[in-house]
């Protein structure tokens, strides 16, 4: 029995929902989960239905749906996708010397709880290499500088095209990936980050955040775009903490909180639970 997953966008109209019930029941096919948002302000219907074949024995091919929906997309002028949930997402992970992420990613797909196969690691330092090995995942260490940095990216491209990876996840890659490179991926690299109330930047985030007393800290989950770290949101939490808490403490809960965000995020993306709404994202939990 094969799963699927529709997702779709376009002007907010009457029909459109019965219209996509009657398509999949008029093809056998057994909806699991259906989801839509109408949004007022940009006047723009979004919608996920997962899906299998009713009949236990029965068959169909993703290309033989997309041939039959494409009427009906044509006819509502839909932004929409179609995907087999029996295949895993590749994905390529890329990190610096923080690994907490890295090493939480590489646990949950060992256990199978994301619908992701990781194709690659990617580093700028050399640090993680026999981690990854362990996994049998192959490891690319990539040192990045000024004068290196358009190299470096070239190697990076060619990595995500050899494995065919459909999802970059920068977990904690601590360099600014140039607008040629994210131009090239829309909605396709998710950064993860520390979010401070207030904001702290620098070399020691916690520590500023130590000394002005803050009372809660979290993490945000978002696609990469030319413009740092201003793309779409995903995923993000917050964690309170206590006046007792040392700079210590905070590191270790805004890394825990760190693995969370990310690993909702990836999920959610996996998926196939997240639809770009101009500037923000729509996300079908």
């Amino acid at each position: 029995m094969k799963k699927f997953t529709l997702l779709l966008s376009c002007v907010d109209q009457p029909g459109i929902v019965a219209t996509v019930s009657s398509f999949l029941y008029e093809n056998s096919l057994n909806i699991l989960e259906s989801n839509q948002f109408g949004d007022p302000k940009t006047g723009r219907f979004f919608m996920r239905v997962a899906f299998t074949t009713a009949d236990p024995g029965g068959d169909v091919e993703k290309k033989e749906l997309q041939d039959k929906f494409k009427d009906i997309s044509e006819k509502f002028e839909m932004d929409w996708q179609l995907f087999d949930m029996n295949l895993n997402t590749p994905a390529i992970i890329m990190v610096s010397k923080f690994d907490h992420c890295l090493v939480d990613l590489l646990y949950r797909c060992r256990i199978g709880t994301l619908n992701m196969d990781i194709t690659a690691v990617i580093s700028n330092h050399d640090t993680a290499r026999e981690l990854v090995y362990r996994e049998g995942i192959p490891f690319h260490y990539i040192p990045v500088t000024a004068d290196t940095k358009q190299d470096a990216e070239t190697q990076i491209r060619k990595i995500i095209s050899e494995t065919g990876a459909e999802l970059v996840i920068l977990a904690r890659y601590m360099q600014i990936l140039s607008s040629d490179l994210t131009n090239s991926y829309p909605g396709k690299i998710i950064n993860i980050h520390h979010s401070f109330l207030p904001s702290f930047k620098g070399a020691e985030p916690y520590s500023q955040a130590y000394h002005r007393g803050v009372k809660m800290i979290g993490a945000t989950a978002h696609y990469v775009t030319p413009n740092l770290d201003e793309g779409p949101i995903i995923a993000q939490q917050v964690v309170p903490v206590r006046h007792d808490m040392s700079v210590e403490n905070m590191i270790g809960a805004g890394q825990e909180i760190e693995q969370s965000v990310m690993a909702k995020a990836i999920r959610a993306h996996t998926e196939h639970r997240i639809l770009l709404n101009e500037g923000k994202t729509v996300v079908f939990d």
